[in-house]
């Protein structure tokens, strides 16, 4: 099937009615790639939604989960060695702002391990999608040491920034690299998140809806597609590009990531 639109990070498994959706959005020609929050989530959206042809199901520790306590080191462990034998990956990585706060050691060691595992244990066409808020230049060090970017890398590992909200030498850097960049709604509300979205390579693009807005609560398909349209209408006019040719070439850049093709 030619998927139309791919949410290439959305939190899938944390909508009540998710079954619902996954049927829905396929019925739409929409695919979605859940980036999961905890490990044990990750096992249990994959017995859940494993089965669908348009969902990807990512492993994930986020670091809010790990600042404020409700995951802790075995947790990591486990999402260390989930992230070693899974080809999706997401969401993990920093967030050295606010919600982070007190807790960058952590962080940085459970996202270390992790590209650790990936990097040890590598897998054709994997992808990680990761969360970097004030640590982008951390997570891209993390991810050069650990061998997954850089000049020796092997190249196996599609690395996504979704929500892009470092600095424009971070952009450059992870542009560089060869880093792809997932964009929602959320981004394009600042005058640098459209000015990047306007930036990036056609073949660097991605599009994200980052929802639900409330966790554990129902959600459609509808809103799904229309909040992916609207980024697609957005970065369109802000690139002076077609949307539907702009939108079929990220569908086939999502598609052939995620192994939908």
């Amino acid at each position: 099937m030619d998927w139309r639109l791919v949410d290439m990070h959305c939190h899938l498994d944390r909508m009540s009615n998710a079954e619902e959706v996954a049927r829905e959005a396929a019925g739409r020609g929409i695919a979605l790639f859940d980036t999961t929050v905890t490990p044990a989530d990750a096992c249990a959206a994959q017995d859940l939604l494993g089965s669908f042809d348009n969902v990807r199901v990512g492993t994930g520790l986020h670091p809010w989960w790990l600042a404020d306590g409700r995951c802790g080191a075995s947790d990591a462990a486990r999402a260390t060695e989930l992230a070693g034998k899974s080809p999706f990956v997401g969401e993990v990585g920093l967030d050295f702002g606010r919600r982070g706060d007190g807790a960058q050691k952590l962080q940085t060691a459970a996202f270390e391990d992790i590209c650790g595992a990936i990097a040890h244990h590598p897998l054709p066409h994997r992808v990680i999608s990761i969360h970097a808020i004030r640590a982008v230049s951390t997570a891209l060090d993390i991810l050069e040491r650990t061998g997954i970017l850089g000049e020796d890398a092997r190249r196996d590992t599609a690395v996504i920034f979704h929500w892009f909200s470092g600095t424009s030498d971070e952009l450059a850097r992870a542009r560089r690299l060869g880093c792809h960049f997932s964009v929602n709604e959320h981004m394009l509300k600042s005058k640098r998140g459209r000015e990047y979205a306007r930036q990036l390579p056609r073949e660097r693009l991605l599009l994200e809806t980052d929802a639900p807005p409330g966790l554990d609560a129902p959600y459609s398909a509808d809103a799904l597609e229309a909040s992916l349209t609207r980024v697609l209408s957005a970065v369109a006019g802000a690139r002076n590009e077609c949307p539907e040719e702009l939108g079929s070439a990220i569908a086939e850049t999502s598609t052939a990531m995620l192994g939908l093709a």
